[in-house]
């Protein structure tokens, strides 16, 4: 889709230097091309409004145009966001981009030539709540393209924020040992408190019952590498839909895109909140809540099943007893999906998906699972170098 970019064209006296402010267009590179004897043209896109004139040294005049194209994420240009927090800070384009850089980073080797892009960054890996696969692939991700990590596992327990520390304090002070923060907690809106905050770029690697936006992009991707298109495809959400961030994410990511329908699959305790449900029917997203799994699978390109997480009840245990092997993803859901459809999972799964699924290639959770490193190591190359 056709949009309109803001160039700069400066005019400049013959043999001239463009020298733009530091401060006003911190981290842009600008390849320049000579039209004419004496003026050039810059290729890096700038916010500024139509018309506008910027003084520059050596009484440089700057004028912004208007000009309508598809944008260009060209290489050495500062990436769009400062932090990944939610899923609705994305476009399609940006997402179309995004995933064309999570399919180089599939070429990275050890030893290869970019795997050493992020040589001299440190991360910082905050995690509030235990984490398996998003925190080793986090630090994974920055290994295998050069940086360094400085870690902890559960600083719910074992950091300052044990002797009553504020997540801003701790922000403050881990921010000046690395370069970006990946933090998980167990509040719904600490990860936007945290951007905040902080200078440098942040991560929301969960918050609580609130987003996952790095799982929602592996599964997009996911689901177009697997499917071969996000247009026009039908995705059964299965299990904890109240309390499961991934799922909210997901939802907000599916509705970028055209003729998607969405079914919801859960037990009553743990049904998808309005909120989504509004979101998605104000972006035109047709949704429809149902208790028959087996007949929504027969339907769906993909079915993503997620474990109902005793850990969001409380002490409500006879709610999450209620709710748990309601919705059991086995061979006899495989035996009415398509030859074409999958089976996802954000991991890590208790009882919800049976061990034997595992074998029928339509299983892609581990693949899911894998794909995370993909685009995580996308992620930080885009917001510590820009594209």
């Amino acid at each position: 889709m056709a949009t309109s970019t803001w160039f700069s064209s400066c005019l400049l006296n013959e043999g001239s230097i463009v020298s733009l402010p530091t401060k006003s267009y911190a981290g842009l590179t600008c390849n320049y091309s000579r039209l004419f004897d004496k003026q050039i043209f810059c290729s890096k896109p700038i916010s500024v409004s139509a018309g506008l004139r910027h003084s520059l040294r050596n009484g440089i005049q700057c004028r912004a145009l208007e000009i309508e194209n598809s944008p260009s994420f060209s290489v050495g240009n500062k990436f769009q966001l400062d932090d990944v927090i939610e899923a609705q800070q994305f476009d399609r384009e940006i997402l179309s981009a995004i995933f064309e850089v999570a399919r180089e980073m599939e070429k990275i080797e050890k030893n290869s030539l970019g795997s050493q892009i992020l040589k001299g960054y440190l991360m910082a890996t905050l995690f509030y709540e235990p984490s398996t696969r998003t925190r080793l692939s986090f630090e994974s991700a920055m290994k295998r393209l050069g940086g360094e990590v400085l870690t902890t596992e559960n600083a719910r327990e074992f950091s300052s924020a044990a002797k009553g520390e504020t997540l801003e304090d701790t922000i403050r002070t881990v921010e000046g040992y690395s370069d970006i923060i990946v933090m998980r907690h167990f509040e719904s809106g600490a990860a936007r408190r945290a951007a905040a905050t902080a200078s440098i770029p942040i991560i929301n690697a969960g918050d609580g019952p609130g987003q996952h936006p790095t799982q929602a992009l592996l599964d997009v991707y996911t689901i177009d590498r697997e499917i071969g298109k996000l247009d026009g495809i039908k995705v059964a959400l299965v299990g904890d839909l109240a309390n499961g961030r991934t799922v909210r994410s997901l939802a907000y990511l599916l509705a970028k895109y055209q003729d998607v329908k969405i079914y919801f699959v859960s037990p009553e305790v743990v049904k998808m909140k309005d909120d989504i449900k509004d979101y998605l029917t104000s972006k035109g997203v047709t949704w429809e809540e149902s208790a028959d799994l087996i007949e929504v699978a027969s339907k769906c390109d993909v079915v993503y099943q997620t474990r109902i997480q005793r850990e969001r009840f409380g002490e409500r245990i006879d709610l999450y007893e209620e709710a748990r092997g309601k919705y059991i993803v086995d061979r006899d859901v495989l035996n009415v999906m398509q030859k074409h459809a999958v089976v996802m999972h954000p991991l890590p799964r208790l009882d919800e998906i049976t061990i034997d699924v595992d074998a029928d290639p339509r299983g892609a959770y581990f693949r899911q699972a894998k794909n995370g490193l993909y685009i995580r190591m996308a992620l930080l190359k885009l917001l510590l170098v820009g594209w």
